[in-house]
């Protein structure tokens, strides 16, 4: 390869953006907040059980889904202490002054299995604790999930 020193080097060519291995960064930006004069809510079937939340299989079957359920209109951007302060208005064990709330999250799978997966936990009174402040549309909620909400 002679004459090969002689010729000048040609910039390289810009390759395809560096793309990261891995799962995306679980930061997320608070969602824009919604106007609820204006934004029609959203129907959320809520499932309160004292010391748990339900199990995957009392949601398997549609129409037999469990008997303690409340029905809540409300936004994306509720919190966790909204919801907190509705569930202690029908639920009396929700009431106690040492009552600790935990939410999941209830909705089917790939493979059309019901997952209950845990978001948050409030305590009754206790403003500014725990994940209060935490909105529906943080913590990944889609419309049509359903809410488990475990009393302890």
């Amino acid at each position: 390869m002679a004459g090969m020193g002689d010729m000048p080097m040609r910039p390289a060519r810009p390759g395809p953006p560096m793309q990261h291995r891995g799962p995306p960064p679980m930061a997320r930006l608070r969602p824009e907040p919604i106007d609820r004069e204006k934004t029609c809510p959203l129907l959320l079937r809520v499932f309160t059980r004292v010391s748990g939340h339900h199990q995957n299989e009392e949601f398997a079957v549609r129409g037999k889904e469990p008997k303690d359920e409340v029905q809540i209109y409300t936004w994306k951007d509720a919190t966790l202490r909204e919801l907190t302060d509705l569930v202690k208005e029908v639920a009396l064990p929700a009431r106690k002054r040492n009552a600790r709330l935990s939410f999941a999250f209830v909705y089917p799978d790939k493979n059309g299995r019901f997952v209950v997966r845990q978001v948050g936990s409030t305590f009754a009174y206790g403003h500014g604790r725990g994940d209060d402040a935490k909105t529906l549309a943080e913590l990944g909620f889609q419309i049509g999930d359903y809410l488990s909400v475990a009393i302890m």
